[in-house]
């Protein structure tokens, strides 16, 4: 059972930064597909970056030029670096990995409060 806990949220300011962290309990990145999700009271749970198991990113439009998602393998973390953050950004975030096959589980974290406000 692979197990995913995320940290690094909290309250800032519109415009300001904050680095979300996974840390996964077994070394998967070679594996998995790493996403980070988020969902903001009242709305579906909607994704906001991804990285496959080579190393290529994909981001939604909201975030495109404002997220980057990155992974250190040493350290079996999956980071989400957030910068000029806006007042919809707030949300619980959460990190998935998702398996190479069909049939295979697929695992979510905890997740982790921003919230952005002045």
């Amino acid at each position: 059972q692979i197990q995913l806990v995320e940290s690094g949220g909290g309250l800032v300011q519109p415009g300001g930064s904050l680095r979300l962290s996974c840390a996964t309990s077994e070394s998967i990145f070679d594996i998995y597909t790493m996403n980070w999700y988020r969902q903001a009271p009242g709305k579906q749970r909607e994704l906001v970056a991804a990285i496959t198991n080579g190393g290529h990113s994909a981001y939604a439009d909201s975030v495109k030029g404002r997220f980057t998602i990155s992974v250190d393998k040493a350290k079996n973390t999956v980071y989400l670096q957030m910068n000029s953050l806006k007042p919809e950004d707030t949300a619980v975030y959460y990190c998935k990995a998702v398996p190479p096959l069909s049939g295979w589980s697929d695992y979510w974290g905890q997740g982790t409060q921003v919230t952005v406000s002045s």
